[in-house]
């Protein structure tokens, strides 16, 4: 697949991150994780990240990355397309984005280089170098300490062709207008913010239908609703899907630093799909706020 048609991929539909699988010692579970992917990929979603945040990217060792891609390809070729999470300090996100590639993904998402501030000199040839060390496309990830400005992927446009997308995890509505007006179709542009579907109706307004759900990973057929509500403008399901449950969810998943992984966990496991417990700094849901989540799964049916 090369740059232009992951691109295309990226401009239509919902699109998950999945869980990655620990065992009760807290290891990779590659068995689990082929069996959650193949339980996911029939769902819908035009592509799925492995490895990502919801997949605990800063969590995994060197050789674990590689075994989660591998997985993940292998499980789901021919099915839906695997583009892997990379991130980290530039030559870490280097190898990471050459791993998926001899993996075989489709592409990577570069998540945030994490810690340290930088310019937005240092950004451009942090992006640059990680674009150019591989010839699959590349989506970047506005988020935390990366906060690239329009004039800044304009010159990354330029310098580098596979960079194809661009994903919003900063709600700065102005800067994303900005971005997306001064960018037009150069790139595709995913909505990538926590529980995007609080945002997905203002976001498709800016011209961004395309959006990641974490929930997708325990609720996939409401995931699916609530995406074609969007596309639909069906404000009547949107509204009563938020008001029954996501911004209940919402005050849940709130209550902690970390919950945003870890109650997606949580709620994998209540549906019978556990990918075990969450790995340190990440702590798990309490028995109480368990009980919760399963009382809002609940009441949504069957999935």
């Amino acid at each position: 697949m090369n740059p232009q048609e992951l691109k295309a991929i990226m401009s239509h539909g919902l699109l998950s991150f999945p869980l990655t699988d620990f065992d009760a010692q807290g290891e990779f579970n590659a068995k689990g994780y082929a069996a959650r992917l193949e339980w996911l990929a029939p769902h819908g979603a035009s592509a799925l990240f492995a490895a990502g945040g919801t997949g605990e990217f800063f969590s995994l060792a060197g050789d674990e990355y590689a075994a989660v891609i591998k997985t993940a390809v292998q499980t789901c070729k021919g099915k839906v397309p695997i583009i892997a999470g990379a991130g980290g300090p530039t030559r870490f996100a280097i190898q990471c984005a050459q791993e998926a590639e001899r993996q075989g993904a489709h592409g990577i998402l570069l998540l945030p280089h994490y810690l340290t501030e930088a310019s937005q000199e240092g950004l451009i040839a942090h992006v640059e170098a990680v674009c150019k060390s591989v010839k699959f496309g590349v989506i970047v990830y506005n988020r935390n300490v990366c906060r690239l400005t329009p004039d800044s992927l304009a010159i990354l446009a330029e310098r580098c062709p596979n960079l194809i997308g661009f994903k919003d995890g900063i709600g700065d509505i102005e800067l994303m207008s900005s971005i997306f007006l001064k960018m037009g179709d150069r790139f595709s542009y995913l909505g990538g913010l926590p529980t995007a579907e609080v945002y997905a109706a203002a976001y498709k307004a800016l011209g961004t239908p395309v959006y990641s759900s974490a929930v997708f990973n325990f609720i996939p057929k409401t995931a699916m609703q609530f995406y074609n509500a969007v596309a639909n403008d069906d404000m009547a399901t949107q509204h009563r899907l938020l008001r029954e449950f996501f911004m209940p969810y919402l005050r849940l998943r709130n209550r902690s630093a970390g919950y945003a992984v870890s109650i997606v966990k949580a709620g994998a496991s209540l549906v019978g799909h556990s990918a075990g417990p969450v790995r340190p700094p990440l702590t798990d849901l309490k028995p109480a706020e368990l009980e919760e989540l399963k009382a809002l799964i609940e009441k949504l049916g069957p999935q």
